[in-house]
């Protein structure tokens, strides 16, 4: 394949999302967003939507967060997610602004950025509100919950990419990202409630889906024709964009020199792609076979995570400068191999979707 080729004129958005935490999605989310940016050349925002505010914490670092959500100190006229859905909390409807992202210059991830904000978890409520008039088919709910939409419309030719990082949640502030969004892809941990997380999530977009276009239905039968005049889905990109889920941290042990799972991970390793195509199958996006969803095996990266928390890197980067030491630069080295492979997993599934 030309992963050269890959997007060359249609911005892709997507959200990075599981009903479970803990399962290495910020980590993922900013390490596969900088590779895009630094080896294939793809223009890269991430929009941190976790009120968590992990990736923001992860590409700027904690000096960054604390003196944007602790001290709050004026942004410097960066945009944050507070920001662009102030208005929706403040009850109105357009996303038009001006919107400033912190540049991909600022940061060792190479990638622009919308931080997060703790207010995220106070804004649903309101968002919750839009949805309840958007199931009657008010146009007012119906704008409100497209939120995401028009910011990517809005910004649409200054990205090839625009990652959305989510919490574990299945609420309003999430149903109204993925209105917005063309794919979803899953992290997933080795453990039980990874694969209960994708049943959820199965479920979930189906209810709330056929909801939304219902509400389209009765709107335009009340209002015909004015829906056509604002940033609005009118066909869910989502229901089939399901573009693959990745499966860390399993334990391994040698056994005559190879590295496997440990006996209590085997059946759930075994049983992941058939749970995940059971729930997630019929949201398959690409006309890559369905083998391809999984999009690989990231390995557990012990001392490399918070290392690269501490100095606000990804993990390819690392260099002894930043306390690299020992066998750590083997595992710098073999998580980039495993994260190229990713890329390049992901690329085909996009560009075939």
């Amino acid at each position: 394949m030309n992963i050269a080729s890959v997007n060359e004129k249609k911005m892709i958005s997507l959200s990075m999302f599981n009903n479970k935490g803990g399962v290495g999605k910020t980590t993922l989310t900013c390490n596969l967003a900088s590779l895009l940016s630094t080896k294939y050349g793809k223009r890269v925002l991430i929009i941190d939507c976790d009120p968590q505010c992990n990736s923001t914490q992860l590409i700027m670092g904690e000096n960054y967060a604390t003196s944007l959500y602790w001290e709050n100190a004026d942004a410097n006229g960066i945009t944050t997610v507070k920001d662009i859905l102030q208005k929706i909390e403040d009850g109105d409807s357009d996303i038009n602004e001006k919107i400033v992202p912190v540049k991909s210059s600022a940061n060792r991830f190479r990638v622009d950025l919308i931080p997060g904000h703790p207010s995220l978890s106070i804004i649903e409520d309101r968002l919750g509100a839009a949805w309840h008039s958007l199931k009657g088919g008010d146009l007012g709910g119906i704008r409100q919950t497209n939120w995401s939409t028009a910011l990517c419309r809005l910004i649409s030719d200054r990205y090839d990419f625009i990652f959305f990082d989510l919490g574990p949640s299945l609420g309003a502030l999430n149903r109204s990202i993925l209105i917005g969004c063309d794919h979803f892809v899953t992290p997933m941990g080795t453990d039980i409630f990874s694969i209960l997380g994708i049943r959820n999530i199965g479920e979930w977009l189906g209810s709330w889906t056929g909801l939304y276009e219902n509400a389209l239905q009765l709107c335009e039968k009340a209002s015909p024709n004015r829906i056509k005049n604002y940033p609005i889905s009118v066909s869910l990109s989502i229901k089939h964009g399901f573009l693959g889920y990745t499966l860390q941290q399993y334990i391994t042990k040698s056994k005559q020199g190879i590295r496997r799972p440990t006996k209590a991970y085997e059946e759930i390793i075994n049983n992941v792609p058939k749970e995940v195509a059971k729930s997630l199958g019929s949201y398959w996006g690409s006309s890559n076979p369905f083998e391809a969803a999984k999009l690989g095996d990231i390995p557990h990266l012990y001392s490399l995570i918070p290392l690269a928390q501490t100095v606000a890197a990804p993990i390819v980067s690392l260099k002894s400068q930043d306390g690299l030491v020992g066998s750590q630069f083997q595992q710098r080295d073999e998580y980039g191999a495993i994260l190229t492979t990713l890329a390049e997993n992901f690329l085909s599934n996009v560009s075939n979707s």
